[in-house]
């Protein structure tokens, strides 16, 4: 995937220019800085005839901001948060093809010291607040476009005319560098450490003709896409172009991200996934799981252009989508809850997740993702009197007599009862990362085989369920009594049956009584 970054330095004007360099070097997602035009003049008949959809927030004048791309993009935020007051034009943001992409204008700040510095300060130190929610996030983000910074000396031709400028300030050095700091990786440094790589010439003091030059324009990128960056540059001959814009476009292109995954799997000794469609593995995924994980992680800024939250939408639609990129399942199944009615479980045990309470912009976002699932080409399982759990653990049991292998997605410690030879867990980690469960790893984590995990969590209790558990039994309790009962079953050759539903209770373990807790 290529993403490019271009301010513009109006759109209108300077339109046939673009639409030539999409032509000639053909990126499939576009930053655009500096469109200088209102929403209703954006030249958007003739970016949908170059092949591309976009959003936008124009501005007249001056600022506004767009993003192109090939694949419709989805509006995240259309704002930088944290000033209800500033109307500038200056920053969108937009889910695109697995990952989320922003394109940001911040001010110049000239002249300094003054009440431009002090915004362009002030707006650096709001998008790094952003940038560290995103960050957070562990989501694949790009922050492209024009910081109006300098960031180091290397970054500007020879000279000391420029020592007065807001650009090179140390306070807007010292604002971009604590972006940096979070982790966020220049892709153009990454690549290309020592030239100078200018995106910038002035259009006065004949700047371009004599290569003064500053680095201006910058795209970022979180830790999980750095792996998949494999070229950055800039298409610095478009500044020579008759009528051109002061900046040239800087752009990056991206390995896909299966294609990472299966090159450090073949370094890890790990075969490739399997081409023969009959024996890729089956992905079942635990939907309720991932959208309260990402609606609780994204900020809630982010929001539809009806004004409704979209961050559990964003963070899972991102995430389905690396998730089948990266696995190459035969066919993928999301697994939903039923909210509206009692299941099996609370009529059994009535005060099963009891207590639980769920803000009204997840519930509206939990009745969209379906659509997206769908909209994917994938199933969605749903019934009235059923959980999550109860699609999980049909499917894997389904796959298993087929002879298949299947990968169940769940945050939820639940699943790691059918984790077997032919099942692995996905369960998540912080910082966007996966742990590969197997038989071994519950075993490790629990002491116990999976088969029993049901056992062990009915004798341990799980307050997050409600589940009290035997009373005066802990963790370690309910682990050796387990030890014990496979033991004995082992000592009179007897092999436990196991247990593929996902259960909550049993009724007595080595003649222990389960007793209600106190």
């Amino acid at each position: 995937m290529r993403i490019a970054s271009f301010n513009i330095n109006n759109i209108n004007r300077r339109l046939p220019n673009l639409l030539e360099w999409l032509r000639e070097t053909e990126p499939d997602v576009v930053s655009l800085q500096e469109l200088k035009t209102t929403d209703a003049e954006f030249p958007a008949k003739a970016i949908h005839e170059a092949g591309y959809e976009a959003v936008w927030r124009g501005q007249k004048t001056w600022n506004g901001v767009a993003i192109l791309a090939r694949w419709t993009p989805v509006l995240t935020c259309y704002e930088l948060p944290g000033d209800p007051t500033d109307i500038q034009s200056r920053y969108i943001e937009a889910a695109v093809n697995g990952a989320l992409v922003a394109s940001l204008y911040a001010p110049n700040g000239n002249p300094q010291p003054g009440p431009k510095f002090t915004y362009k300060l002030a707006w650096l130190k709001r998008l790094a607040a952003h940038a560290a929610g995103l960050y957070a996030t562990g989501a694949p983000v790009v922050l492209a476009g024009d910081y109006n910074v300098v960031p180091t000396d290397r970054d500007i031709y020879p000279t000391k005319s420029w020592g007065k400028d807001a650009l090179l300030q140390p306070e807007s050095r010292a604002a971009y560098a604590y972006i940096l700091a979070q982790g966020w990786v220049d892709a153009i440094r990454m690549l290309h450490p020592s030239e100078p790589m200018y995106t910038f010439w002035g259009y006065k003091r004949p700047r371009w003709e004599r290569d003064a030059g500053l680095r201006l324009d910058q795209i970022l990128l979180s830790r999980s896409l750095v792996d998949r960056l494999r070229a950055a540059g800039v298409d610095r001959g478009m500044r020579g172009r008759e009528d051109a814009s002061d900046h040239a476009p800087v752009w990056i292109e991206l390995r896909e991200a299966s294609k990472v995954r299966r090159a450090s799997e073949v370094s890890q000794g790990h075969a490739a996934p399997a081409t023969d469609f009959n024996h890729r593995p089956l992905l079942v995924i635990d939907g309720d799981s991932f959208a309260h994980r990402f609606y609780h992680a994204l900020p809630k800024t982010i929001r539809r252009t009806d004004g409704k939250g979209a961050g559990a939408i964003v963070g899972f639609a991102n995430f389905l989508l690396r998730l089948f990129q990266e696995e190459w399942p035969r066919a993928v199944i999301v697994a939903w809850d039923t909210l509206e009615v009692p299941t099996e479980r609370h009529k059994k045990f009535p005060a099963y997740q009891s207590g639980r309470e769920f803000d009204d912009a997840l519930l509206d976002q939990l009745k969209a993702l379906p659509e997206f699932v769908a909209a994917c080409g994938f199933a969605n399982a749903k019934a009235s009197g059923y959980e999550a759990d109860d699609f999980l653990a049909a499917a894997v049991a389904a796959e298993e007599r087929r002879g298949g292998t299947a990968l169940v997605a769940s945050g939820d410690r639940d699943a790691f009862q059918l984790a077997s030879e032919t099942t692995t867990i996905l369960h998540p980690l912080r910082g966007g990362e996966i742990a590969r469960i197997g038989p071994a790893e519950v075993r490790e984590r629990y002491g116990v085989d999976p088969k029993q995990v049901p056992d062990f969590i009915a004798l341990r209790g799980d307050p997050s369920d409600k589940l009290p558990g035997a009373r005066g039994i802990g963790p370690k309790g309910a682990t050796d009594l387990l030890r014990q009962q496979l033991a004995c079953q082992r000592h009179d050759g007897a092999s436990g049956h196991r247990n593929r539903e996902m259960s909550f209770a049993v009724t007595s373990i080595s003649g222990v009584e389960l007793l209600p807790g106190p």
